[in-house]
């Protein structure tokens, strides 16, 4: 059985120059521990694909018009499309179920809080945990993440960490709850190649020791043919 199961996703923009076909028609699904590379163009639809299983496509102008995403849980299939992606089992899914590492950290990240309080949001709305606890399991992400003295990283600001640091923050944060897919919107842009390495080394690790399910966004085929396991390759908001 898939973790997840795309059939015929269309997600359409509405502009006022006329309707933009991001997605149109794609099918896919990945497997538990697998990690599934996509790779394309610029603008061939691969972020809007992600986006439409977060539930975080801009609506409008954008909309899902056709198709079905199905997530499996515990031997129960959740089927996305059917539920708002505002409503609350929709919010309870994503970060707990499923969560994406966004492409730019420094447009994701909250520049006014701390890394800290920003992981540890997602933790006490999920897992419902004290403060302090919340605290605690943030610096033990940071750490798994290779952010070097954690305990005082955690209280800093996004613009006081290195690029190479801010992309592993996001990806403590996303993984911070435990998700069974991991959605990476080219988590290694702007990183040298030995960041490149480290972070596709801990997310290949993370997958081996947590079971988790990931689906690679990047343009790197070196990556894709390093760390997946399939690849689906898109043009014009079509898997080719």
């Amino acid at each position: 059985m898939p973790l997840i199961d795309v059939r015929d996703l269309k997600t359409y923009f509405y502009t006022e120059d006329g309707v933009v076909k991001a997605v149109d028609g794609v099918t896919f699904s990945i497997e538990p521990e697998r990690t599934l590379g996509v790779v394309g163009e610029s603008g061939c639809g691969k972020s809007v694909t992600a986006l439409s299983i977060m539930g975080l496509v801009p609506m409008p102008p954008g909309k899902i018009v056709n198709g079905t995403i199905t997530l499996y849980r515990d031997g129960q299939a959740v089927e996305l499309t059917q539920l708002n992606p505002k409503g609350k089992e929709y919010r309870s899914i994503r970060g707990k179920e499923m969560a994406m590492i966004f492409q730019e950290p420094m447009t994701s990240l909250n520049p006014v809080f701390t890394i800290g309080y920003q992981i540890m949001e997602a933790i006490m709305l999920h897992q419902k945990v004290s403060k302090k606890e919340a605290k605690k399991k943030a610096i033990e992400m940071l750490r798994q993440v290779g952010i070097p003295e954690p305990e005082q990283r955690v209280d800093e600001y996004p613009h006081q960490l290195s690029g190479g640091m801010r992309q592993r923050a996001m990806i403590a944060m996303a993984l911070s709850c435990n998700p069974s897919l991991l959605i990476a919107d080219e988590p290694t842009t702007a990183l040298d190649v030995t960041l490149q390495v480290q972070i596709m080394d801990l997310l290949t690790s993370l997958k081996r020791d947590e079971g988790l399910s990931i689906m690679l966004i990047t343009h790197d085929l070196g990556l894709v043919s390093q760390f997946c396991d399939r690849v689906a390759v898109m043009y014009a908001g079509h898997i080719v």
